[in-house]
């Protein structure tokens, strides 16, 4: 490892915030960690005048450091990133929410950027956790998606990272009854009910509790189920932006691709062919289905010869994905993956079939490591 001294890195320092890095002693042994906050600038000072260093590799930003790092290091990456993720919306409404989901959606965001295949993996197949309920895991998955498609739309840096956080919390009034509502298998009680219909003002009083005066996310979170034509709740308004636009897009899209104790996930191919028959034309909804793909990372699928796999990458078109098939045409599982481009003629994709054709369930784990392979 090299070192570095402390006041040579200390502008990236802030009095009264997280550390950014590990501070040692000139010793190398731990001072302060990551996460910290240097109370005042005397102790900032008294730090330096003691020789304290910093490894160089901590000072790499996000994108960088994922950089360096071999593929098969990424999905315990993504479950600690849930994890932050997680840890940070239970803040809500205690101020400091900005700041922890900055903390948490940054090497989230560096995870996306660096292969966005595994990213749509965790919109298919989330493995959660302890820390990490069902509510929590679809705001997550909803904004690894509104960001995808927010970047094939090639909107600006700034607005990306605000359709993320946007989209985290966009649900923040209802967690935990997401996860109730998933589990539950008759039709919702009129509280429940009544708190849906509330839950985008009461996310955006939330978010203003917790100090975030950011009036696009919050406008933002009030307003995603709101409709062009009108149709939409809580007020029925038909002026929504383009963020809300574009969160209950997604919303929409995740939600038909999770399971619920009343029904099954829909097939991927299904959501996507029911998303642009709902909205024919929208260059949301078209970004969407360009961004997913027809059969998306994380779906099981046959093809025409017969042969079983799993989606681990996107092909040169919506159709086309690339395949790591399981069992062969024969029905006789194979001694490897086979990674097939369904491009090919040979290859190409019948249809989208469930866990049971395999005779067995996989965990997020497992695939993510076929994805890998």
């Amino acid at each position: 490892m090299s070192y570095t001294a402390l006041s040579a890195v200390a502008h990236r320092i802030q009095v009264g915030q997280p550390l950014p890095f590990n501070v040692r002693n000139a010793d190398r042994t731990l001072l302060l960690a990551r996460g910290h906050r240097v109370a005042d600038a005397g102790q900032l000072q008294a730090l330096m005048d003691r020789g304290a260093l910093v490894d160089l590799s901590e000072l790499l930003g996000e994108r960088e450091r994922l950089g360096q790092l071999a593929r098969e290091q990424l999905p315990g990456l993504w479950r600690e990133g849930l994890g932050r993720v997680a840890d940070a919306l239970q803040r809500a409404p205690q101020e400091g929410l900005d700041e922890a989901l900055t903390e948490a959606s940054q090497p989230v965001l560096a995870l996306i950027e660096r292969d966005p295949d595994l990213a749509i993996f965790q919109v298919l197949r989330q493995e959660g956790g302890e820390r990490a309920a069902y509510g929590v895991r679809r705001s997550f998955g909803a904004a690894i998606a509104a960001y995808l498609v927010a970047r094939r739309l090639c909107w600006d840096g700034d607005t990306l990272e605000r359709v993320f956080k946007a989209g985290l919390t966009m649900n923040l009034a209802m967690l935990e009854l997401q996860g109730e509502l998933a589990e539950q298998r008759g039709p919702m009680m009129p509280a429940q009910y009544a708190t849906v219909l509330r839950h985008p003002r009461r996310g955006r009083e939330m978010l203003e509790l917790a100090g975030i005066d950011d009036r696009d996310w919050l406008l933002a979170v009030e307003r995603h189920h709101e409709v062009e034509d009108g149709s939409g709740y809580p007020t029925g308004t038909s002026e929504v932006g383009e963020i809300a636009s574009l969160l209950r897009r997604v919303d929409t899209y995740t939600a038909k691709l999770a399971a619920r104790g009343h029904r099954a996930a829909l097939a991927a191919d299904v959501a996507g062919r029911q998303m642009f028959m709902q909205d024919p034309g929208h260059p949301m909804t078209a970004a969407l289905i360009k961004e997913f793909g027809i059969y998306p990372p994380g779906c099981f699928v046959r093809l025409v010869s017969g042969a079983l796999g799993v989606v681990v990458g996107r092909g040169p078109t919506v159709a086309c994905p690339i395949v790591a098939c399981l069992i062969g045409p024969g029905g006789r599982p194979l001694p490897a993956p086979l990674r097939v481009d369904t491009s090919e003629h040979r290859h190409t994709v019948s249809g989208v079939v469930g866990d049971h054709a395999f005779g067995r369930e996989f965990t997020a784990g497992e695939l993510m490591q076929l994805a890998l392979a």
